[in-house]
């Protein structure tokens, strides 16, 4: 099947299906004839198997590294556990990070909501901004350094 035949059945775009075959994830044929990419039942299962990596947070490369071992016979599931294992703390970390983001910014809404707008004057380029306190997201954004 062609790339948008494969697209189709695996429910994503081909832009999809060409990226992971540039990225290394999938190895079409070449038709002799007319150079067409071809993929055959065998590159869906894998294409279906990349999604479901996906949306359970791997990165490309690191589904590169599980389809490799899986490629060269050994099992990549240790690999697997061990990879979900060290990125959940990191998730819930990011998760406590933007549920504090949120509560100031629903803080920083009802400050504002009875403030009117401002004019920059040389002084001040938002007094919306300028009346958060600082103090309120001291553990991001320091002088010189940058969130991540």
């Amino acid at each position: 099947m062609k790339v948008s035949e494969l697209a189709r059945r695996a429910e994503v775009t081909a832009e999809t299906v060409r990226h992971y075959t540039r990225e290394g994830l999938l190895h079409p044929q070449r038709d002799p004839d007319n150079g067409y990419q071809l993929f055959d039942q065998a590159d869906l299962e894998r294409l279906r198997f990349i999604q479901r990596a996906r949306t359970l947070g791997f990165s490309v490369a690191e589904i590169g590294d599980i389809l490799a071992h899986a490629d060269q016979g050994d099992s990549p599931c240790p690999m697997v556990r061990d990879l979900l294992a060290s990125r959940l703390p990191q998730i819930r970390a990011r998760i406590r990070e933007l549920e504090a983001l949120a509560a100031r910014m629903e803080q920083a809404l009802d400050t504002w909501a009875e403030m009117p707008d401002g004019t920059p004057d040389g002084h001040s380029l938002c007094r919306l901004i300028e009346s958060f306190p600082q103090t309120i997201h001291s553990h991001c954004c320091q002088a010189g350094e940058e969130r991540k």
